[in-house]
């Protein structure tokens, strides 16, 4: 049987099938991306996909409810099963066992997970309001210490050499473009170069993580926690750290659900 998992993030969409093809393309969130925008993305990976797909496992960020899309339309025949980007993080790092999942990306989500099903969720709110740990919420925690030149004055000085920094295109950027968490995430690869050489981003990595730790992970039961996400990989030793100030036991760490739903569905 031809499988095909679909596992959409913010930034980008791994599409991987039981026969070996593999594509990555830019990322999109259900709840926020046009229709249209994702007609055309759709229209262009199944074309390269080919046809006889029968099994399709769809993830995506903002699934809530029913899809926006039916992709049916683009694999006819085929049995398809939507779920969550949550879903997929648990059965990747928790699989078949108890433990706590968490997103760590552009964005940030948790769950607690009993093997089937999550049966606790803490809301994540989005970088607006929540999704503390994340790439995003770093990013934007800088740019407003940065705008307020509260920055110290090396780490500014490069920040302002290495990146457009003026007032309006920051502005412009964070209030008008189509993907303001990826632009704010962007910044998360400097912010952590400096992290073992300068006080001011070595707190402000730490603050973010802890409110991570704080305000979602520990209003779970005291299980195993699986981190996924290319930022929460990245800062696996600083999460370790932080993560054992707090009591908590790591199951995994995986750059992108995909590997672990492989095993999960199989293939």
């Amino acid at each position: 049987m031809k499988k095909l998992i679909v596992d959409c993030g913010a930034t980008n969409t791994d599409w991987f099938v039981s026969d070996g093809t593999q594509l990555r393309t830019v990322g999109f969130n259900l709840a926020q991306t046009p229709k249209e925008h994702l007609q055309a993305i759709l229209d262009d990976v199944s074309a390269k996909l080919g046809e006889g797909i029968e099994e399709v496992h769809f993830y995506a960020a903002g699934l809530v409810g029913e899809s926006p899309v039916d992709l049916g339309r683009w694999f006819p025949g085929a049995t398809i099963e939507y779920a969550s980007d949550m879903v997929a993080a648990a059965r990747a790092v928790c699989r078949h066992r108890a433990g706590i999942a968490a997103i760590l990306g552009t964005g940030a989500n948790t769950c607690q997970w009993d093997g089937k099903q999550i049966t606790r969720k803490v809301n994540c709110g989005g970088f607006i309001l929540g999704d503390e740990g994340s790439a995003a919420v770093l990013g934007k925690f800088f740019l407003r210490d940065f705008l307020k030149n509260r920055v110290p004055g090396k780490m500014a000085k490069d920040f302002a050499q290495q990146f457009p920094s003026d007032y309006p295109t920051i502005v412009k950027n964070v209030y008008a473009s189509d993907a303001p968490a990826r632009y704010l995430g962007s910044f998360a690869p400097f912010i952590i170069s400096y992290y073992h050489n300068d006080e001011y981003a070595t707190s402000l990595v730490d603050a973010n993580f802890s409110a991570f730790f704080e305000r979602a992970v520990r209003q779970y039961d005291s299980l195993p926690l699986g981190v996924v996400g290319s930022f929460g990989f990245a800062c696996k030793d600083i999460l370790l750290a932080i993560g054992a100030r707090y009591g908590v036991s790591f199951s995994m760490f995986l750059p992108t659900p995909l590997e672990g739903l492989k095993k999960y569905h199989g293939l």
